[in-house]
C-alpha cells in the first residue's frame, strides 16, 4: 500500500515538472522576434519634361452633303414626257440640259393664241401711230416686223415722251404685251433644266406618270465639291478660323483628304452646346453620304507638353520623382482630348511619371526604370 502511494506521488512529481517545463517553452517561443516583412520598392516609367509648340487637334467626324444641291418640284401639271436620257438615280446631266420635260402643247397653244392678239393689236395701231406721231412710227414698226410667234417676245421700244406712253397704254399694248410675257414664263416652267453639272440622286416619278402642280419629282446635286457639317464644343469655337486645311480620313482609314473650313455658325446648339463648322472638300472619289472624320488643327500651343490623361490627378496635378521618392506638383491644363491632355507650368528637366503607378502617393519610394539595363541584358 505503501509501494503504490511512493509510486504514485513519484508519478504527480514528475507530471507537474514536465508541466512546469513546457510552460516556460512556450513563454520562450513567444519573446522570439517576428521576421519583418521585406519592404517593397515599386518600380516606376519616367520621363524628363521638355517644353515645346503642342498641336491642339479637335477630333469631328460627320456625313458627306453636296455643296450644292436642287430639290426639284413641278409649278405646273401635265404628263411626264420621256426625253434622251432616263430619269433615273444616278443619271448625270451636263449643266442646262433638260432633266424633266411636261407635256406643254395645250398651254403653248394659248401662249400662241395671246401672242396673235397682241400682234393685231399692234397692227391695228399702226395707221394712227402713222398720222399722230410719225417720229415714232418707224420703231415701232421694226417692232412689228421683226415680231416671229415661233420665239419670245421681245421686250416693247422705248417711250420716249408722255404723249406716246398714254397712246399706247391705252390701245391696251402693255395689258396685252404683259399678259404674254406672263403666260411665256409659266410656259418655260414645263421644262426643268440642270442648273449646273450634276447627277440625279433620287426620281419620284417615271416618265408618262401625270405630275401635279408641287409635286416633288426628284432631287440632283453637284458631284465635283462637297462639304463635311461637324459639330465642335462651342469653348472650342474661338480656337478655329476659315481658311484653315483640315485632314479627312475616311472610315477604314485607307484614304486620307485635305479639306478646307468655309464656314463656322455664329449659334451655339443649346441642346449639345456645341458650334457646327462646314469643311469643303473636292475629290473624285467622294460620294454624298459618306462617313469621314476630321483632325481640326485649331490652335499651337506653345510652352506647353502633352501627356496621358491617366496620369493627371484631380484634374491639375501629376506625380513627380525626386530622387527616389514620389511627389506632386500642380499643373495648368489648357485642352483635353479623349486620351491626352495638354498641360503648361510644367518645369524644364522635371522627372515625371509616364505611366500610372497603382496605389502610388506622395512621398512613395520608387525606382526609376533602367532601360540601359534592360537592352544590356538583351
Amino acid at each position: 500500500m505503501n509501494t503504490r502511494k511512493i509510486i504514485l506521488s513519484i508519478i504527480g512529481v514528475l507530471l507537474i515538472i514536465v508541466s512546469i517545463y513546457g510552460a516556460i517553452t512556450i513563454v520562450n517561443n513567444k519573446k522570439r522576434p517576428r521576421p519583418q516583412p521585406e519592404k517593397i520598392v515599386k518600380t516606376v516609367f519616367v520621363d524628363t519634361v521638355k517644353n515645346g509648340t503642342v498641336s491642339i487637334v479637335i477630333p469631328a467626324n460627320g456625313n458627306l452633303r453636296a455643296k450644292q444641291r436642287v430639290e426639284l418640284y413641278s409649278e405646273v401639271q401635265g404628263v411626264f414626257k420621256r426625253g434622251h436620257k432616263l430619269f433615273k438615280a444616278g443619271q448625270v446631266y451636263r449643266s442646262g440640259e433638260t432633266i424633266i420635260g411636261i407635256d406643254a402643247s395645250e398651254y403653248a397653244a394659248s401662249v400662241q393664241s395671246a401672242k396673235s392678239s397682241l400682234y393685231n393689236l399692234l397692227t391695228s395701231i399702226m395707221p394712227d401711230l402713222r398720222l399722230d406721231y410719225p417720229e415714232v412710227f418707224p420703231k415701232w414698226q421694226k417692232y412689228l416686223s421683226d415680231f416671229n410667234m415661233d420665239k419670245s417676245t421681245p421686250a416693247l421700244p422705248e417711250m420716249t415722251s408722255e404723249k406716246e406712253k398714254y397712246f399706247i397704254s391705252g390701245r391696251g399694248v402693255l395689258t396685252s404685251f404683259y399678259n404674254v410675257k406672263n403666260l411665256e414664263q409659266r410656259l418655260s416652267k414645263y421644262r426643268i433644266s440642270a442648273p449646273f453639272n450634276g447627277v440625279l440622286t433620287e426620281a419620284l416619278v417615271t416618265e408618262g406618270s401625270l405630275v401635279r402642280s408641287g409635286q416633288k419629282l426628284g432631287e440632283f446635286i453637284n458631284t465635283d465639291v462637297y462639304e463635311l457639317e461637324v459639330a465642335i464644343g462651342k469653348v472650342y469655337g474661338d480656337l478655329l478660323m476659315v481658311g484653315e486645311s483640315v485632314e479627312l480620313v475616311n472610315l477604314n482609314r485607307t484614304k486620307t483628304y485635305t479639306g478646307k473650313v468655309t464656314r463656322i455658325n455664329g449659334k451655339v446648339d443649346q441642346a449639345s452646346q456645341t458650334i457646327k463648322a462646314f469643311i469643303e472638300v473636292k475629290d473624285a472619289n467622294l460620294k454624298e453620304g459618306m462617313y469621314l472624320e476630321a483632325s481640326l488643327d485649331a490652335k499651337e500651343e506653345k510652352d506647353a507638353i502633352e501627356i496621358d490623361r491617366g496620369l493627371l490627378l484631380e484634374n491639375d496635378r501629376i506625380f513627380v520623382v525626386r530622387d527616389t521618392i514620389l511627389d506632386v506638383i500642380d499643373v495648368k491644363p489648357v485642352y483635353f482630348s479623349e486620351k491626352k491632355v495638354v498641360l503648361k507650368n510644367v518645369p524644364d528637366g522635371l522627372t515625371i511619371v509616364s505611366k500610372p503607378v497603382v496605389g502610388a502617393y506622395a512621398g512613395m519610394l520608387v525606382k526609376v526604370f533602367d532601360e540601359t539595363n534592360v537592352k544590356t541584358a538583351e
